[in-house]
């Protein structure tokens, strides 16, 4: 089968969609699919060569954060023109109506389409008034899919779909890698006073939770006084820094880290901690610290409890509550052995349905569904002419 997969966001900024984009392409390339991805790639980023560059991008403010968006009449003369190259079989659209690739190749595209929605956004006015004069649009969807409960109750409630839900992809052979020495707690030591407990998001965005852990640190060192926690992701956070600096070696910021150094963060910690207020609607990150062996901490948000199966996978606490996140992690350093092993065990079976082998299957059953079922009979809508004409790209 070909299939093309398009990709909104700018694959020089690492995030959550560029990365399923980048392990679902990969997959299907391994059973054999032919596969091209359409994306905003800045010049000098490296890409492997059948991702198909729409040009550069531009940040945006969106659903809490920034995003580097590629829209206007270039990019969608770009768009119609990779259509026209690629021959595809089916056409699978991320975030459809993120102002960016998805949308412009929504309102070209003459072939089969499946859509994923991963974005949460509850009481979206904006989406709610785009529904009517974007629904012939989204009418041309064929199968749309949503990652998680939290993304599909978006969809329902603004747009009056009915997509099915298939979670983001992890391939947890990756994460079963060797600690760092250096990262090194108690599961790898032995020594159950030299916990560690890790973090890894954007630090500059509050609702990634950085300041609730930074508030929480201090209770937990005073019962575990050698406990670490390493601190990785981008962004200043110059408050937490000057708050945590007192703490001396206790608490490491790690800066940005790359795909080898995750991993080996998650083997080396006791604990990963998910502190994020909102705005998440799956945590994949969450999936990859449990196939890498660490016990998962996480604010009490739908889209966490839903990973977690309801606290049985990992443990929750009160969103935005810092004494209740020192607690919960001084509640998992206590746990008895026996409970320890007995939840493990019920981990690793629970993290199977996220590993791409199971994944892939489902969204590859949901291409032959698309490709059965044909194009819907329906117009593209006001827009779709006015990204037509001219269609020789300049």
């Amino acid at each position: 089968m070909k299939i093309g997969i398009v990709c909104p966001y700018a694959f020089d900024v690492p995030g959550g969609v560029q990365f399923h984009i980048r392990d679902l392409a990969e997959w299907l390339r391994g059973k054999g699919h032919e596969v091209s991805v359409f994306a905003p790639i800045d010049k000098g980023t490296e890409v492997p060569d059948y991702y198909v560059s729409s040009g550069g991008s531009f940040p945006v403010p969106y659903n809490g954060s920034t995003a580097r968006l590629c829209f206007g009449p270039k990019a969608a003369k770009r768009t119609q023109k990779w259509l026209a190259d690629e021959n595809l079989d089916v056409v699978h659209i991320h975030e459809p109506l993120t102002p960016s690739l998805g949308m412009l190749t929504l309102w070209q595209a003459e072939i089969p389409i499946v859509a994923t929605f991963h974005s949460n956004q509850s009481h979206s006015r904006a989406m709610w008034t785009l529904r009517l004069p974007f629904q012939p649009m989204l009418d041309k969807i064929t199968a749309p899919i949503a990652v998680s409960s939290e993304a599909r109750r978006t969809i329902v409630e603004h747009l009056g779909a009915n997509p099915a839900i298939i979670p983001n992809g992890v391939q947890l052979s990756n994460f079963d890698v060797p600690a760092k020495p250096e990262w090194a707690g108690t599961r790898i030591t032995g020594n159950p006073d030299a916990p560690v407990v890790s973090f890894l998001a954007r630090l500059d965005e509050p609702r990634k939770g950085l300041p609730v852990l930074a508030a929480a640190i201090p209770e937990v060192l005073k019962h575990y006084p050698d406990a670490r926690f390493l601190i990785a992701g981008r962004g200043e956070a110059s408050t937490e820094r000057a708050a945590l600096a007192p703490y001396g070696n206790a608490v490491t910021f790690l800066g940005g880290i790359s795909e080898a150094d995750k991993a080996a963060l998650f083997a080396s910690s006791d604990i990963y901690v998910a502190s994020q207020t909102g705005g998440e609607s799956f945590g994949i990150v969450l999936v990859e610290a449990m196939g890498a062996g660490a016990s998962v901490v996480a604010s009490g948000i739908t889209a966490f409890r839903d990973v977690l199966d309801q606290g049985r996978a990992g443990d929750l606490f009160t969103v935005n509550d810092p004494h209740s996140l020192a607690e919960t992690i001084i509640d998992v350093l206590r746990r008895e052995p026996e409970e320890r092993t007995a939840r493990d065990e019920y981990v690793r079976e629970w993290r199977g349905q996220y590993d791409w082998d199971s994944v892939g299957k489902r969204i590859v059953s949901t291409y032959d569904f698309a490709v059965s079922a044909g194009v819907p009979q329906s117009s593209a809508g006001l827009f779709a002419g006015a990204w037509k004409k001219n269609g020789d790209l300049t």
